[in-house]
């Protein structure tokens, strides 16, 4: 339980750190759509205009995407015990030891790597539902599910 609740709290820290990232763009892209507002440069002034909005809208979509893991973190229940694969999930495999979260990579604890893994990954969505002794396939490897916890 508490490898779990490490791996939570990363995946948290992993969520907040992007979030604080798209924060800061966005804030920098609101000063620099301000003092481009205020010159008027003609055509570079809207070609610079432009491309801000994109930036702008670029991190708004960002920023969804980090909110909706939050939102997935925040329905992960740790004390739920199930023999299927689920949202929360810890699962070792022959191949590693998978969290089912979010997609956040590698995560190191007590000097072992975890993989944080989205349930609409690929191999996130062929892990989900299985149980202990089941076998998926990703491309050309079979992967056993040694344990599920």
């Amino acid at each position: 339980m508490v490898l779990k609740e490490d791996l939570l709290k990363q995946c948290v820290l992993f969520v907040n750190d992007k979030l604080e990232i798209i924060e800061t763009i966005m804030s920098e892209n609101r000063k620099a759509l301000e003092q481009e507002s205020k010159s008027s440069a003609g055509d570079k002034h809207e070609t610079g205009r432009a491309m801000l909005h994109l930036e702008m809208e670029k991190a708004s979509q960002q920023l969804d995407v980090a909110q909706q893991m939050k939102e997935t973190l925040h329905r992960i229940q740790l004390n739920s015990v199930s023999k299927k694969i689920k949202l929360g999930s810890l699962i070792a495999t022959d191949q590693g030891i998978y969290f089912l979260s979010i997609s956040a990579g590698q995560l190191t604890v007590d000097g072992n790597s975890y993989y944080a893994i989205s349930p609409s990954s690929p191999i996130g969505a062929l892990l989900l539902g299985k149980e202990k002794g089941a076998h998926i396939v990703l491309g050309s490897k079979v992967i056993k599910i040694l344990t599920i916890d």
